[in-house]
């Protein structure tokens, strides 16, 4: 195979490498993302660990069957080789690295629904010595069809087409312009039981702020509400949105969701989560929504789940039964127990846990033996070590955004961490802000080591409000025994060696770049109007 410095350019052309693989660009075309390469390279690092555990899992299964037919006869067990579905291709970049560099990888579907687009893929598959190598042929058991089979069509025909049992494919992987929730419904029916879901959603001005409710609503099926920690709901509340709205739409097709990596990284968020079938699991989904009561002040947040489980044990055969039941609430009054400012609604939203940290573990030790592979080997390190040492409490908090609401100096990080954790509570970094802490403490502890601060860095009272709900904060009595000697555990192991976790900004006015429009459509719907943009 070619490589860079071999490489033919036609006039007209320029050469875009992306670790081992090239595609050939002209100068109108504007739907590569460098930046994305940090998500390609997370993707691939996911996938592959996914399919080597998915493997191990068929080669476990394969060999109790062999037992049980053969008995002790041995047989060499052939490894298990997955299909991928790309919807949205666009140059067909990322089909072609997850065709080059997973090895357990049997073919690659690359569809997009512009034929200009899809020209570009079958020029950049051929480049990269990944194309037919025979007579065209509608079996797609056939192997000289290619590692990379290019598809033009509506996304969502394709993944419709895909959803009986004996057509599914293994792996899903939707990177949209935008919102990822139009393709959601097709894409939870077309994956095998427990194949990979791979998500990603651009939309940030829907899922971060509250300048659209609506269309967060008719997106996701819940609303966010601003705060600091948004990305979670978007830098938590995003990723908890997005996962609320997997899990509903699998839930339907009798199908649940089980994330193994959530992340929120620069102006989106993507997701990883195995899709199973299963009665009881699904019923479960009930239990993992929640809407949240977010005080407009002082960021103080209380739950809401919209179900609970209620365990009956059969006493004659010892059976477990689970009855479901609606929860009871509200779960805080009108105003914030805090300070008594207005409370905000937001969700309902994924309430179960972000990620699988056995599966981060893996992923972590796959990229500690294949770092030379990745071009973001040091970022994806940081990130993917600050998202497993999280804890599994909803949202984060930062020294600066809490000291602010009690109009006082911030404290340290470690100060903060330290006194909590002095306190009895666990604590942890959030990979989707730097500088920020999640805690198991209740909010009121939280200012209770606030009030502990302020002691012995006094506020100048004159310099608030009488309305102010900083004074109904700082009138308080503290009930803690605030510490802030420094903990052995403030210092997390992520931050002790000084891992890169944050993007550093590559160039000049970068972000997600401009929506192609090109040939005879976009991605989803034809345009005949933008074929002469």
């Amino acid at each position: 195979m070619a490589s860079a410095e071999q490489v033919q350019i036609p006039d007209g052309f320029r050469l875009h490498t992306e670790n081992t693989s090239h595609i050939l660009l002209s100068a109108n075309e504007a739907f590569l993302n460098p930046v994305q390469e940090f998500n390609r390279d997370l993707s691939i690092a996911c996938i592959r660990t996914w399919s080597d555990d998915l493997n191990k899992v068929k080669e476990e299964k394969w060999k109790v069957a062999l037992e049980k037919r053969l008995a002790r006869k041995r047989l060499k067990s052939m490894p298990y080789n997955f299909v991928l579905l790309e919807a949205l291709s666009a140059t067909g970049l990322r089909s072609i690295r997850y065709a080059k560099e997973i090895p357990l990888l049997r073919y690659v579907i690359a569809n997009d629904l512009s034929d200009a687009a899809t020209a570009t893929m079958k020029r950049n598959i051929d480049l990269n010595g990944l194309g037919p190598t025979d007579a065209p042929s509608s079996d797609p058991m056939n192997e000289n069809l290619g590692k990379v089979r290019v598809n033009e069509g509506d996304a969502c025909t394709l993944m419709y087409n895909h959803r009986d049992n004996s057509k599914r494919v293994d792996v899903v992987d939707l990177d949209p312009y935008g919102t990822a929730a139009p393709f959601v419904d097709a894409a939870v029916q077309c994956v095998n039981d427990g194949g990979l879901l791979c998500v990603t959603c651009t939309d940030l001005a829907v899922l971060a702020t509250t300048n659209f409710p609506e269309k967060c609503f008719a997106n996701y099926g819940g609303v966010s509400v601003k705060a600091e920690y948004a990305h979670e709901a978007v830098k938590r509340q995003a990723l908890r949105l997005a996962l609320h709205s997997l899990s509903t739409s699998a839930a339907r097709y009798g199908r649940y969701i089980e994330p193994l990596l959530s992340l929120s990284i620069d102006f989106y968020v993507r997701v990883f989560v195995r899709v199973h079938s299963g009665a009881l699991e699904t019923k479960k989904a009930l239990t993992k929504a929640a809407n949240y009561y977010i005080c407009s002040h002082c960021q103080s947040w209380y739950e809401q789940p919209l179900g609970r489980t209620v365990e009956k044990v059969h006493q004659k055969s010892g059976q477990v039964n689970h009855l479901f039941k609606t929860q009871a609430g509200p779960t805080v009054s009108e105003k914030c127990p805090e300070c008594e400012s207005t409370l905000h609604i937001a969700g309902p939203m994924w309430s179960g846990p972000l990620h699988d940290s056995a599966f981060v573990d893996r992923v972590l030790e796959h990229l500690q033996h294949n770092a030379d592979h990745y071009g973001t080997a040091v970022r994806m390190k940081g990130m993917l070590t600050v998202a497993k040492e999280e804890i599994s409490t909803p949202f984060y908090f930062t020294p600066s955004k809490l000291a602010s609401a009690f109009h006082c100096c911030s404290p340290s990080l470690n100060n903060l961490a330290s006194a909590l954790l002095h306190a009895g509570h666990k604590v942890s970094r959030s990979h989707a802000c730097p500088g920020s802490l999640k805690t198991t403490a209740p909010q009121k502890d939280i200012h209770d080591v606030m009030r502990g601060w302020i002691q012995k860095n006094p506020v100048k009272m004159e310099n608030i409000s009488e309305g102010s709900p900083a004074r109904k904060l700082l009138a308080k009595e503290s009930h803690l025994q605030v510490n802030f000697k420094q903990h052995p555990d403030s210092i997390t192991p992520s931050s002790e060696i000084k891992l890169v976790r944050y993007q550093q900004n590559p160039t000049s006015n970068w972000g997600p770049g401009t929506k192609a429009i090109s040939g005879s459509g976009n991605k989803r719907k034809r345009n005949d109007e933008g074929a002469d943009n």
